[in-house]
């Protein structure tokens, strides 16, 4: 057992955080250390502005149906709550509605899981309608089981008609029923959602510009990413879950092409079925990317378990019917590394590039950004070269393709006809034909 304390004089909820290690027959095949897991949680918590007082790792050989630990465990805790003089307990796995109640009354605090510790921090950080829509939905799917714990009023009986409830309904029935009808509307309002997105997505297709999605573990270092590509400010911070909304924004790569890339939310191990159900119309973004960037957090020593994770989330994303999912890993944060990591990282990352499989770069700092902007180009400049001469006159149109293609080669000639080697999206050709030609 793992314990440390920590001093904190800001006026906020103290709370303690504990990670159960799991060790017996239902032990977790994930390959990350208990002490970064404890660490993450610990991140979850100070996300949601907790006072966080203690950190504990529980050895959990067996699981207790009634409180997940066994009882001299609870009673071991109950003494650290005390001691650390916390409101609140964090435990860093999903607990059922029943071991929930048992734990608060147990330690005589605030019990809050992993899942409902997550809702939470999305509650307050989605700013865009949509992304309120889908929290609300998570929130009340996780909720719908848990009346039984966060009712103080169960067993008041309610009569009535309509919508308060026929004779005899008890209040926890009323409340199923009200959830259970907020969820049907905000389901509707989510697929309206969905219809507005399909609908920008079959727009974009007329200006085909392709598109970059971006998508990592939470924190590593997507949003800055994001603002080093596109020039934006975004909002960046080292803190889990600092982006929810997803952000787009047109970028020039090299040789003058255009793309779309798209800023998404982190994802994270264990990310709540509610959360990647609720997220669906967001993440098809991802789905329909041209391109993903995988941005990893190269300095952290869970980066490899990190991106297993990650990968588990993407495969849940359905891709259109007939599109080849292609993409590369970001590996971040390189100024973080020690001289001799850095040389090995740089020289694997160097190898894997020339594949199109890997760039290193340091969105803080801006280094690796070109190559990376280079290999974005190489792979997502997929379409055919088409030999054009225009005349001196046709400035107009040399603009157009420029700003609608990627010009790969341009000669003048002695009579000031320019002659182009353009890459066109066959569609993008036909506006160009049917506009100057």
């Amino acid at each position: 057992m793992t314990q440390k304390f920590i001093d904190h004089t800001v006026p906020l909820i103290r709370a303690v955080v504990i990670h159960p290690e799991r060790t017996g027959a239902g032990a977790d095949d994930s390959s990350r250390l208990a002490s970064e897991r404890l660490e993450e949680a610990a991140g979850l918590a100070r996300a949601l502005d907790l006072d966080v007082r203690a950190e504990e790792i529980v050895n959990l050989r067996r699981i207790t149906p009634a409180t997940l630990f066994g009882s001299g465990k609870v009673e071991e805790l109950a003494a650290l709550v005390r001691a650390a003089e916390a409101e609140a307990v964090v435990i860093d796995d999903d607990l059922t509605p029943v071991q929930q109640r048992n734990l608060e009354n147990a330690l005589d605090a605030k019990v809050i899981d992993r899942t409902g510790l997550i809702l939470e921090i999305f509650g307050r950080r989605a700013r865009t309608k949509e992304g309120r829509l889908q929290v609300e939905l998570a929130r009340l799917d996780y909720e719908k089981s848990r009346l039984v714990r966060t009712w103080t009023h169960l067993e008041r009986q309610r009569g009535g008609t309509g919508s308060t409830g026929g004779p005899g309904e008890t209040q926890i029935e009323l409340d199923r029923r009200l959830i259970a009808d907020r969820i049907v509307k905000l389901k509707v309002e989510l697929d309206e959602v969905r219809r507005t997105r399909g609908l920008h997505r079959k727009a974009r297709k007329k200006v085909p510009f392709p598109t970059v999605a971006l998508v990592g573990y939470t924190n590593a270092g997507k949003s800055t990413l994001f603002n080093r590509l596109t020039g934006s400010d975004v909002v960046a911070k080292d803190l889990l879950f600092a982006t929810l909304d997803t952000t787009q924004r047109t970028i020039r790569l090299p040789q003058g092409r255009p793309a779309i890339v798209a800023d998404t939310v982190g994802f994270i191990s264990d990310l709540p079925h509610e959360l990647v159900e609720s997220f669906r119309a967001t993440l098809e973004e991802v789905g329909e990317a041209d391109l993903i960037l995988h941005v990893r957090d190269i300095a952290s020593p869970d980066s490899a378990a990190q991106a297993k994770d990650v990968e588990a989330v993407l495969k849940q994303i359905p891709t259109p019917e007939g599109k080849t999912r292609r993409m590369l890993e970001v590996w971040n944060k390189i100024d973080l590394l020690d001289p001799e990591t850095r040389e090995a990282v740089l020289g694997q990352a160097e190898r894997l590039r020339a594949q199109g499989k890997a760039v290193a770069v340091s969105a803080w700092t801006g280094e690796g950004i070109e190559p990376l902007r280079q290999t974005i180009a190489d792979l997502i400049d997929d379409d055919p070269e088409t030999e054009l001469i225009l005349l001196p006159s046709q400035g107009e149109a040399l603009a157009w393709l420029y700003e609608n293609g990627r010009v790969t080669g341009r000669e003048t000639d002695a009579e000031g006809r320019t002659h182009l080697v353009v890459r066109l999206h066959p569609a993008a050709l036909g506006r160009f034909e049917r506009q100057f030609g």
